[in-house]
């Protein structure tokens, strides 16, 4: 078990609402940015003199360009409908943790500000003035959200505390406090093309590797190429999975898959990452630099079809925002969805037949799966709804004999975050991500105790660190986080090519006198 230096919490068959603990999370805040990181992203590099003034600046202008912001200030009659929701909360006790309260934290300034009782008769209705100490609170607070939309699920107005959030943080970086884990990784994203900073040689040894592996594995040469102009598939994926298990595990798969496929397909070096963090700092003047690397590539390599890997908030970003980020995308091939995920891509091979899959693969593992919450509560895959729900579970049954789910409370649209997302999988949050994972660690456990599951599968790139990191101060171990398309790839039997080994490879060759010198030692 990983040792603490904080207190994890005790797991329990079903999660129960915690006592309250006002302030229990008031020490935790992730790191500040420094000037190096908030310069590029086109932010002050630290707190400016006249903060406050453009602090209500920024928010008036966010009211006027999102009207659904100022539906949210005004809608909320606190039923109570949200309190109990937030993993957050919890897994801390923390009332600030109620999304109620951690919107009201900007409902009060807004109020203050921006409606005529707030300005006569501040006390009356709950407003406040912007001081610093509120600026403190903003900056703990609304970074203990992972922007994970389940309280909106529950929210008899569909008040959505993410949009909250992502509009908190904006105005935060307009003045000059920023998050340090997320502007130097947007940084990183704009200097070398990736979140991990991974330059172009790095990641073409790593495909290199890669192929070779897949050769030693199966004696069928997969291809994993890099920068291919003329390919028919531009296929875009978080740089986490070119490294990391159980990420790589999965870029393994979709290479097999393609293979299978007969499509030609390429990565890019340039734009060689799924994720926006400009959505967890709620910037879309980023958010939109970042999409457009994506369309440059996919120009510059004269691809027809654009496919996402297993990334939630990426697909989040491409399903709801990538026209009107960095569209029109009328150079490619009308006759495919812009974007498509590779659940879509793998599940349309399945159901056509075009994939011989043997389950028998993985009968080592008993799965559970995880729905991530940005392809969960806003996205969605195929063409009925609930697809983004039933295409990855049918994938798993495709290739897994055995698979049960989570209670059901605690999956699809009611889904618990890892509790890493939002842009909090930094270290310095470490206690607000170990105890935000609790609710779905309860659940993990409970189908595990329950159902003798071994592994849970997740299409994630966030979801598969976070778990791989927390799992441990729970007891669990840490490879029990695979990805989907690992199990695709185990359960996948490839078709060998004309230039793949075959048992006569094996033959000794009469012209070579080596294989003669080993065919005299053998006799």
């Amino acid at each position: 078990m990983a040792k603490a230096t904080f207190e994890v919490p005790e797991l329990t068959q079903y999660t129960e609402v915690p006592p309250i603990t006002p302030g229990a999370m008031a020490h935790s805040a992730p790191f500040k940015s420094r000037e190096e990181f908030q310069t590029p992203l086109g932010f002050p590099g630290e707190l400016v003199e006249d903060w406050q003034a453009r602090a209500i600046d920024k928010m008036g202008e966010l009211l006027g360009k999102y009207r659904s912001l100022r539906v949210y200030m005004d809608a909320c009659v606190k039923c109570g409908s949200c309190t109990d929701k937030c993993h957050y909360f919890l897994g801390t006790g923390d009332p600030k943790n109620m999304p109620v309260a951690r919107q009201d934290l900007m409902r009060k300034v807004y109020r203050r500000y921006f409606t005529l009782s707030g300005k006569l008769f501040p006390k009356l209705v709950g407003a406040e003035d912007f001081t610093e100490e509120v600026l403190n609170d903003w900056y703990s607070y609304f970074h203990q959200c992972s922007q994970c939309r389940r309280c909106s699920v529950f929210c008899p107005y569909g008040i959505d505390t993410a949009e909250i959030s992502m509009a908190a943080r904006e105005i935060m970086d307009s003045i000059g406090v920023g998050q340090k884990y997320c502007n130097e990784i947007i940084g990183k994203v704009y200097k070398i093309g990736n979140n991990l900073g991974l330059p172009g040689p790095a990641l073409e040894d790593t495909l290199e590797g890669l192929e070779e592996d897949v050769y030693d594995d199966t004696g069928v040469r997969v291809k994993y190429p890099i920068d291919q102009v003329g390919a028919e598939i531009l296929l875009v994926t978080p740089s986490a999975d070119f490294f990391a298990e159980p990420h790589v595990d999965g870029l393994i798969g979709y290479g097999k898959v393609f293979h299978e496929a007969g499509v030609s397909w390429t990565l890019s070096s340039y734009a060689s990452e799924a994720a926006n963090f400009g959505m967890f700092i709620g910037s879309y003047d980023n958010m939109r630099r970042l999409a457009q690397r994506i369309r440059e590539a996919a120009i510059e390599l004269k691809v027809k079809r654009i496919v996402f890997g297993e990334c939630g908030h990426a697909w989040r970003v491409a399903y709801s925002f990538l026209n009107t980020l960095a569209g029109p995308w009328d150079f490619l091939d009308p006759r495919y969805p812009v974007p498509q995920h590779i659940c879509e891509f793998t599940y349309e091979l399945i159901q056509q037949g075009k994939l011989n899959l043997d389950k028998s693969e993985n009968d080592d593992k008993v799965l559970t799966y995880h729905d991530s919450c940005n392809v969960a509560r806003a996205s969605r895959m195929g063409n009925t709804p609930g697809g983004q729900f039933e295409i990855p579970r049918a994938i798993i049954r495709a290739t897994c004999n055995n698979f049960y789910d989570m209670d059901e409370d605690t999956i699809r649209d009611r889904t618990f975050c890892c509790g890493g997302g939002g842009g909090l999988l930094t270290d310095d949050l470490m206690e607000l991500r170990v105890k935000g994972a609790k609710p779905r660690v309860d659940a993990l456990n409970n189908v595990m105790q329950e159902k003798g599951v071994t592994h849970m599968a997740t299409i994630c790139a966030i979801c598969k660190s976070q778990f791989t990191k927390v799992l441990p101060y729970y007891g669990l171990d840490m490879d029990q986080i695979v990805s989907l398309h690992q199990l695709v790839s185990n359960a996948i039997v490839l078709t060998p090519g004309p230039d793949d080994e075959d048992e006569d490879d094996d033959e000794p060759d009469p012209d070579d006198p080596n294989d003669e010198e080993e065919t005299d030692e053998a006799a």
